[in-house]
């Protein structure tokens, strides 16, 4: 097989992830290496063998794999066609040093909740207006992540309904503007995590979700108004144009051009087809 890499990166904006790394390789074998952030591993295709502290481990269907920073270790395709992999790189915000040597002991997990997760972090992270939604998903991940390295320590926070209700409200004032999770978890004293999950199970929708559909309410009714959807894109907090276009077809069906076009100004329409 003729040799192939195909490698992508970049830094996304998201506090936490210092790069994002996708890749396909086929031949091509890291030497031993170390990192100053995290390693957080998930592969799509084919399989990795590595070495880490002087032990072999590997990467089988739907393994996450998690390599702690300053601690080195190498890569190799362990599968006849190489491997496609994607990979975030966490600081340690996310993990504290006190996680390594369980990193170490145990770098491989099997967790298709968390594996999925992950995959939809990445998505997230692809998006440039979705930022919301990359934190709050991180700080589930992590969240996740510090339960399989310390299961006797992880605590599970109990729903509290007041302290959703005052994320909600934060989140309805600054609509338009958008925040981030980090500044209302500062604002509202409380960790990240506890804030996502409190929410959820206190409305039964994410807090990026929560956000992202009151802004398509918003777009709509503008729309309605006879408003051009470039303009109505950046006016209902959306980041341009194709970001306020992919959110409004996942829950309408259908893109905001045609459902302002179908926007009658006194008379009732026909019935709107995706």
């Amino acid at each position: 097989m003729a040799h192939q890499q195909e490698i992508s990166a970049w830094r996304p904006s998201v506090p936490g992830v210092t790069e994002v790394l996708h890749a396909h390789l086929t031949e091509h074998s890291y030497p031993m290496h170390v990192h100053d952030a995290w390693t957080l591993l998930i592969v799509d295709d084919g399989a990795v063998r590595y070495d880490l502290d002087r032990h072999e481990r590997g990467t089988p269907d739907g393994t996450v794999s998690l390599l702690p920073p300053q601690v080195p270790h190498n890569g190799s395709p362990a599968t006849p066609n190489g491997f496609r992999k994607r990979v975030l790189y966490l600081d340690t915000t996310q993990l504290d040093e006190s996680f390594i040597g369980a990193a170490v002991d145990d770098p491989d997990f099997t967790d298709p909740l968390l594996r999925k997760s992950i995959g939809q972090l990445h998505a997230a992270l692809a998006n440039p207006g979705d930022e919301f939604e990359a934190e709050s998903r991180l700080a589930l991940i992590s969240q996740r992540l510090r339960q399989h390295l310390r299961p006797k320590l992880a605590v599970v926070t109990a729903s509290d309904r007041g302290i959703a209700g005052d994320l909600r409200d934060v989140l309805d004032s600054r609509l338009l503007e958008g925040t981030t999770l980090a500044e209302t978890a500062q604002l509202l004293h409380a960790h990240p995590a506890h804030l996502v999950r409190a929410f959820s199970t206190a409305f039964g929708i994410a807090p990026h979700q929560y956000v992202t559909s009151r802004r398509v309410d918003l777009a709509r009714r503008m729309l309605l108004e006879g408003r051009p959807p470039g303009e109505v894109a950046t006016e209902a907090g959306f980041y341009d144009q194709s970001h306020l276009t992919r959110h409004f077809k996942r829950i309408l069906g259908i893109t905001p051009g045609r459902y302002a076009r179908r926007a009658v100004s006194g008379r009732r329409p026909a019935p709107l087809r995706g």
